[in-house]
């Protein structure tokens, strides 16, 4: 009997064997990078939970296992929970002025025009400065000799206004500074929300009369809510770690008033030269950093699966 001809257009399975090498390492060669970005990252976390377990000091000749002496210390400390207590406020007060205030200005430069284009140049300055001189630049508006803002609260009856000298003002004068540094960044990112938003769910509704107030609550807000999760997410996680400008402005002060978990932690480890001491800091505000994004991650993710499903 004569074997069924192998029709031309039927595919034959091809084996693992038979796929050039070159072509069976292509996806080791795409994981390749990532995996060299985790060993980068483990090994220094690696290093730093081991050596939070010792009495490593740059003052001491021989380096000792302590075990879990510097974890009980650290919660043990009074010190520890006013850092959090400060950075937990401040991260408050930032990310929320810059969320809310960043959302009122992008609604307010949603339109085309040739004003609005100057105000959106104008804004992004700021991204531009460095935190340490920005610090330098306020510190000389609110001089009280020769400080603008000075000069301008002088018009209201207000004089030596305390800013940054006293325990009642210096949270809000490093918030308003943190603010003009990065309100910015709140406003691009919102912008660019909007400008992506389909038009075809609003031309709807103003053909069915929804006012203003009913489009904003039902379609504009949940619409962007994705983008401000995004700003809200990289906000919070700046804000938690924020270093360089309370450093610049007070140095933690006056007295501890400004003293965060960053701060506590580079003093402890550098000023004070007690590394074991200090690595317990730093490896609590990486939880709080990881747990705070996670969870928004996690609801930016059930707002888009949502989405999804509606439509």
């Amino acid at each position: 009997m004569r074997k069924p001809k192998q029709r031309s257009g039927a595919r034959r399975e091809i084996s693992y064997n038979e796929i050039p090498a070159a072509i069976r390492r292509r996806p080791y060669y795409v994981v390749l990078p990532g995996l060299i970005i985790l060993i980068g990252i483990m090994i220094p976390f690696v290093t730093a939970i081991a050596l939070s377990l010792t009495n490593y000091s740059f003052k001491l000749p021989a380096t000792k296992f302590v075990f879990l002496k510097n974890w009980i210390g650290l919660f043990a400390s009074r010190d520890f929970y006013r850092a959090l207590g400060v950075t937990l406020r401040y991260a408050v007060y930032c990310t929320g002025t810059q969320m809310i205030l960043g959302s009122c200005v992008a609604f307010l430069l949603k339109n085309d025009n040739p004003f609005n284009r100057i105000l959106k140049v104008l804004f992004t300055f700021p991204l531009m400065v460095a935190p340490a001189i920005a610090v330098l630049v306020w510190q000389l508006m609110t001089s009280n000799t020769v400080g603008v803002l000075e000069k301008f609260l002088n018009l209201f009856g207000v004089y030596n206004f305390p800013w940054a000298a006293s325990n009642r003002t210096a949270m809000f004068t490093v918030v308003l500074i943190d603010t003009w540094v990065n309100l910015p960044f709140v406003i691009l990112l919102v912008q660019a929300g909007i400008q992506s938003l389909p038009k075809s769910p609003f031309e709807a509704a103003q053909v069915d009369g929804a006012g203003a107030w009913f489009t904003f609550r039902t379609l504009t807000f949940p619409l962007l809510k994705p983008f401000m999760y995004i700003a809200l997410l990289f906000r919070l996680m700046a804000s938690l770690q924020e270093f360089g400008i309370i450093f610049a402005l007070t140095k933690g002060g006056p007295g501890n008033t400004l003293m965060n978990i960053s701060l506590t932690g580079y003093l402890t480890g550098f000023t004070y030269q007690n590394l074991g001491k200090a690595l317990p800091y730093l490896l609590v505000l990486w939880c709080l950093v990881n747990v705070s994004a996670r969870f928004i991650v996690k609801r930016q993710r059930q707002l888009i699966l949502q989405a999804a499903g509606r439509e």
